[in-house]
């Protein structure tokens, strides 16, 4: 076996790709994913975060590899999920926006056609929304339903299906909701998984040290939000509704982690971690009330940068700063433990992980608003983070991401920073050129 094959070789040997089913069976790891909806990044009390107390979420990072610097494919939940799983960047497939019905090229070979084919049992719990809401039952998409969209229950369909004998592995996916409840609290809306206890005014949060927008912000987000006041109904909130804002977003993550709890127990209770590679993420952030922002769709770093845990069997657990597109590089990565190759326009994380590689020198989201007119492109490098819109002023963002989390001073028109500008300029041309992006 040459070289670049033996790299991928990890804790569960060599997987061949001309190995029979049988034998392929016989060295596949189970794999469990376990997805939130509109999660930040930055919303985990491993992260560092003082206002929400995540212990199922901080016991998934505990026991594998925490991805730092994660990066939804798309920030929105239709094509962030339908780039998952089908490794497929957004508007290579059509599927920009919300409700597109995924292509036939591209329906019959998702992550569950393409793993039952070869020996899996490709299990669904939950919310799918790539892009109907509910997991169809007529086995489409190579998935098995074992529950339906709706949080509460959806942990214990999982359990009862990690506590049965089976003689092939097992590909299984447990998708909440949850809290993805906070578009319905900021419209003043009951929430579909259950409301929330009253809001104690002594336990909300601070805000954000980048609550302002900046004064150079791009033109476009302000128009967003005039033009669509449901999904923006913050846009006259006062500082005391933001901080309450943010109370009711850290109790659904908290309500989320909850149901998370009794999944990682029957982990731990059966010591599942030695035969199954458990991957913990979102498919995209909101804005907590950085730069005045709730929702998704823009490309803050609170609502791009996402949470990423992956646990390995045989692999110390820590923490890594390489990047990662959390959407087609899972799919790539899951594609390379299950099927012994990478496949889909993603790269896998297997040797970053099993080897600790470089990984890819820069990562790519794509946006275009719900509901709305804009589209909009983040490209982030080691240590920059360079933002574009497709139109109005200030459309052109970059920031030394390293040491400005916060996105607060926009390097774009300092004379120092024109070549760095130029070169994130000709790292995107160069990409949407191969992704064939007008």
């Amino acid at each position: 076996m040459n070289s670049s094959k033996l790299k991928y070789l990890g804790v569960f040997g060599a997987i061949g790709l001309t190995l029979t089913s049988e034998s392929l069976a016989a060295k596949q790891p189970n794999i469990l994913l376990i997805m939130t909806d509109q999660q930040s990044g930055q919303a985990l009390s491993c992260s560092g975060a003082q206002w929400v107390d995540t212990p199922a979420m901080d016991r998934l990072a505990r026991h594998g590899i925490r991805f730092e610097n994660a990066y939804c494919t798309s920030p929105l939940s239709g094509p962030s999920r339908s780039a998952l799983f089908t490794g497929a960047f957004p508007d290579k497939a059509g599927l920009i926006r919300n409700g597109t019905p995924l292509p036939d090229s591209l329906s019959r070979r998702t992550l569950g056609n393409l793993l039952s084919e070869a020996g899996y049992d490709c299990l669904y719990a939950g919310k799918w929304h790539a892009h109907e809401l509910s997991m169809p039952e007529d086995g489409r998409y190579g998935f098995r339903c074992i529950y339906g969209f709706k949080d509460e229950g959806l942990a214990e369909a999982v359990v009862k299906e990690l506590r049965k004998k089976r003689k092939a592995p097992f590909f299984m996916v447990a998708s909440f909701n949850n809290p993805h409840n906070i578009c319905e609290f900021a419209r003043e809306q009951d929430l579909p998984e259950g409301n929330l206890p009253p809001a104690d005014t002594s336990a909300f949060p601070p805000l954000p040290e980048n609550f302002e927008p900046n004064a150079d912000d791009a033109d476009v987000l302000t128009m967003e939000k005039q033009q669509n006041y449901s999904l923006y109904p913050t846009v006259r909130y006062d500082e005391m509704q933001w901080r309450r804002y943010r109370w009711a977003y850290a109790r659904l993550v908290e309500k989320v982690d909850a149901e998370i709890g009794k999944i990682v127990d029957e982990l731990d209770r059966t010591d599942a971690w030695q035969n199954t590679i458990v991957i913990f993420t979102s498919d995209h952030g909101d804005g907590i009330g950085a730069h005045r922002w709730n929702q998704k769709s823009a490309l803050y770093e609170e609502i791009v940068n996402i949470p990423l845990s992956v646990s390995v069997p045989g692999i110390k657990p820590g923490k890594r700063n390489q990047l990662v597109s959390n959407g087609v590089d899972l799919f790539a990565s899951i594609c390379d433990w299950a099927l012994g190759h990478q496949a889909g326009q993603g790269q896998s994380i297997r040797p970053v992980i099993e080897q600790d590689s470089d990984g890819q020198e820069y990562v790519v989201t794509e946006t275009a608003f719900d509901r709305g007119t804009t589209r909009g492109w983040m490209l982030r490098t080691k240590e920059y983070k360079y933002v574009v819109y497709d139109k109005g002023p200030f459309r052109e963002q970059l920031f030394h991401i390293e040491s400005d989390r916060g996105e607060q001073h926009n390097l774009s028109s300092l004379s120092e920073y024109q070549e760095v500008l130029a070169q994130h300029r000709r790292y995107l041309s160069s990409w949407k050129e191969k992704m064939g992006v007008k």
